[in-house]
């Protein structure tokens, strides 16, 4: 009997769960490793950070993903090293041997190296980190309440570091929320002084999309009473107070980073594999070094002609490259392997209810049109049909009554957290 080739895929984002999907119910052994038990659709953790849908809605269960399936297992643990030299992961419960290894780890948020702000501002590059800004940012009028004086020194603004897509679809959703939501919630405190800060280092948001997405998405961040600050960088934030390099303060105990991110590099490969840290990869996705070792999505630098930078972190090239070293994975002979090049499909961003920027290669629109685009592009983009109607469900709610009705504070147990 032919031993099945055994293949460890660390993570199960978009690119290793797409990777584990591809190579389902093949003549492959596959075992998924991460440290979460579900695969997380990042697109829209600004929507639970604001309470617009629940955090089940675009999580899904790993064993529940792979429960029809031959070939794959998943396995709940945090990998700490790899040992190429003897095709070994070392998790923090167990060892695995592989005959090919995929990583797939992604990204985290850079704080290029800030403790402070590490410490005290907010990520949102994971489910608990969207749930956990919810939580922070209504706790934060539910204590206002109690301490009304307080109010009046600003630290209940809202900051948002980055403006990128991930920035102006937060500062357009928590200002419609201070608009239409907080008021009916808390009818004895006045809004008017809660400011929504969008804080950018360059002159216009959306600095990657084109210039008519620039001016469209700052227009549309001015309507709904956004405070931009261009040409701004983040220097220190206290847990008070928000420190820009220009000297100007913004007080503030409610900040959000979105300014960044940063590969989630693994131990065990030289310094000289990694280029801004993210792992050296020729054109099939295999790294520098090694004949058996992969990486794919955000944590793989790729240069080609047309990118000799390495690919843009977005879900797009993780999804296929996955697809293409999948589909070679399956050939028969390596000399069929395919090289990926990236086609890039575009980029879309919504900044509140009626309002997004959509960059397609062959047509570039704005509004009305462009929200329901973005709309049915991200639900057909969730994985199952309950989730999708589930969400389409809570917009459709939110669209005609606009309120949403999960706005639950939901904190670990301080009893059970300290429980080793």
């Amino acid at each position: 009997m032919e031993t099945r080739e055994k293949i460890i895929i660390i993570g199960g984002g978009f690119a290793g769960l797409q990777l584990a999907k591809s190579l389902n119910n093949k003549n492959k052994k596959i075992i998924v490793l991460d440290k979460v038990n579900h695969h997380m659709f990042q697109p829209l953790f600004y929507q639970v950070a604001c309470g617009r849908i629940e955090p089940s809605n675009i999580s899904f269960p790993f064993r529940k993903i792979f429960q029809q399936s031959r070939n794959t297992q998943f396995r709940l643990t945090e990998v700490k090293e790899i040992i190429p030299s003897q095709n070994k992961v070392i998790t923090d419960d167990a060892e695995f041997t592989y005959d090919k290894l995929i990583i797939a780890t992604g990204c985290k948020t850079n704080f290029f190296g800030n403790k402070e702000l590490e410490t005290k501002a907010f990520g949102m590059k994971n489910t608990q980190e969207a749930i956990s800004i919810r939580n922070h940012v209504l706790m934060t009028f539910e204590k206002l309440i109690l301490e009304k004086s307080r109010s009046d020194d600003g630290n209940w603004n809202i900051v948002i570091v980055g403006s990128g897509p991930t920035g102006v679809e937060l500062a357009g959703a928590f200002s419609e929320m201070k608009k239409e939501i907080l008021p009916r919630d808390y009818p004895y405190m006045n809004f008017n002084q809660l400011e929504i800060i969008l804080v950018s280092s360059t002159e216009k948001p959306l600095a990657v999309m084109s210039k008519e997405a620039q001016d469209k998405s700052e227009q549309y961040l001015k309507e709904l009473g956004v405070k931009f600050m261009s040409g701004e960088v983040v220097t220190d934030y206290d847990g008070d107070k928000v420190y820009l390099r220009s000297g100007k303060e913004i007080p503030s105990n409610n900040v959000i980073w979105a300014a960044g991110v940063t590969g989630n590099v693994i131990d065990g490969f030289p310094a000289e594999n990694l280029v801004r840290n993210r792992y050296i990869v020729d054109r099939f996705n295999k790294m520098k070094g090694y004949d058996n070792i992969y990486a794919i999505g955000d944590i793989a630098y790729m240069e080609t002609p047309k990118y000799p930078q390495g690919h843009p972190q977005v879900a797009n090239v993780a999804i296929n490259q996955a697809k293409n070293l999948g589909r070679n994975f399956l050939r028969k002979n390596k000399s069929e392997w395919v090289e990926y090049e990236y086609k890039d499909q575009g980029s879309l961003a919504t900044i509140g209810k009626h309002r997004a920027v959509v960059d397609l290669p062959f047509i570039k629109f704005q509004g009305l049109f462009a929200w329901y685009f973005w709309m049915f592009l991200h639900l057909m983009l969730i994985l199952s049909v309950r989730n999708k109607l589930a969400i389409f469900f809570n917009w459709m709610w939110s669209y005609f009554n606009k309120d949403s009705s999960l706005r639950l504070i939901i904190a670990p147990n301080k009893k059970n957290s300290t429980q080793q």
